[in-house]
């Protein structure tokens, strides 16, 4: 069963969670005979030491319809992904370590460089874009899901329920969200995505007036996740940003290549918890604070693409629209944690939006001073028609990475 959340944009499914994943993986393995399935796994070398990748690695072992897992290893050296080699050895599915650090990724992507088509900065969208293009490679699937490597709660449902719309052979979705309570040990999480996003799409909205791509964005539960599926061409023609607004620039991007009537999202789990992010106040370069200047930048990004001016006038009256929206739902939010049981620090909260608050203005002023600025990583397609054999002698260095000597 499926509703039309909010102003029926996009479709969701709401219920999935009721069925036992034994049955969704029933069909997953008859749907895998017409619709091959993959799975992407972007990670950090440290997550191999963590205290979720483990049990992740369990959990998946036990997947029956999976034809190959692609895992983007970051920030590892030699010794770090023999270690890799033997950490996912015990995955029965085909599956292959891109080494991105490696001298034969490396090498690729100087070549990238020179044509100017190369990542521009290390990160999760740069992990994804690659293994994105070893999945075309690879030709092994059809359908492919993506999560992070660091939840906590994992089970392999989450998996299931995630990429079951776009494996469907008589759905016609080609780009699934999943999204979730985000509550976890008596606290009510996820707070860029309740505390920015929120408030600054209703504020773009209460300001420009509206918008299909705002109500679009507005429509997500929980536009953030880390987690979506899509069928394998959406790959081909998607531009990502390589920062932290990877998960607003893929949706921006799927909004702009597909109908709303092709794009839904999905409740893949009761309970979630992964490792999160330090506010990092006195640091721009890192933890929620970083992810709140990218993400405002890469929304003005967009609707500048849209025909809507911006100027440095703008971003002030964005900023105060934002602060009074955003302070109102932090009411909302601690009557809900209260109604609820749970806990909410409103100081922290009221800290954290203004932080937000200050951050809006200093996306804007990056904005405005970088006009040349190329924040996306060209898609697959740009790639293809630049160097036509990219992909094959990729496929063959990650073939040597994983079963040659390194």
């Amino acid at each position: 069963m499926s509703d039309f959340y909010q102003n029926g944009i996009i479709t969701n499914f709401h219920n999935l969670t009721q069925r036992p994943v034994e049955a969704l993986e029933a069909d997953l393995v008859r749907f895998s005979m017409r619709r091959p399935m993959g799975l992407i796994l972007p990670s950090l070398y440290s997550e191999l030491e963590g205290p979720a990748l483990s049990h992740i690695v369990d959990e998946l072992a036990k997947v029956p319809y999976l034809s190959e897992i692609v895992i983007g290893l970051d920030r590892a050296d030699r010794e770090q992904f023999l270690h890799a080699r033997e950490f996912f050895s015990r995955l029965p599915q085909h599956h292959r370590i891109l080494w991105n650090d490696g001298p034969r990724l490396k090498a690729l992507d100087e070549e990238l460089a020179a044509e100017n088509i190369s990542p521009q900065e290390p990160g999760k969208g740069r992990n994804v874009w690659f293994c994105s293009g070893y999945i075309q490679a690879s030709r092994r699937a059809e359908a492919v899901a993506l999560h992070d490597c660091d939840i906590v709660t994992y089970d392999r449902s989450l998996l299931a329920r995630l990429i079951y719309p776009v494996a469907h052979p008589q759905f016609n979705y080609e780009f699934c969200k999943g999204y979730y309570s985000r509550i976890a040990d008596g606290k009510l999480n996820g707070r860029v995505a309740r505390l920015m996003v929120t408030p600054l799409i209703r504020a773009l909205k209460k300001i420009y007036g509206p918008l299909p791509y705002l109500d679009y964005l507005d429509s997500y539960r929980y536009p953030l996740s880390g987690e979506f599926s899509m069928r394998a061409d959406v790959l081909d023609g998607i531009r990502i940003p390589s920062d932290w607004g990877l998960e607003i620039g893929v949706l921006s991007e799927v909004h702009r290549n597909y109908s709303t009537k092709r794009l839904c999202q999905v409740d893949i789990a009761d309970i979630y918890d992964h490792k999160h992010q330090p506010v990092s106040q006195e640091d721009p370069s890192g933890g929620l604070n970083r992810m709140s200047l990218d993400i405002a930048k890469a929304l003005y990004r967009k609707l500048a693409t849209l025909g809507v001016q911006i100027n440095a006038e703008s971003f002030r009256t964005i900023k105060a629209t934002y602060y009074r929206i955003a302070l109102d739902l932090i009411e909302a939010y601690d009557n809900d944690a209260m109604m609820n049981g749970l806990k909410l620090d409103r100081h922290s909260e009221e800290q954290a939006v203004e932080l937000f608050a200050s951050n809006i203005m200093e996306a804007g002023a990056a904005f405005l001073d970088n006009p040349r600025d190329k924040p996306f990583i060209p898609s697959w397609n740009r790639v293809q028609a630049a160097i036509p054999d990219l992909l094959e002698r990729m496929h063959a260095a990650v073939e040597l990475d994983n079963q040659g000597k390194v």
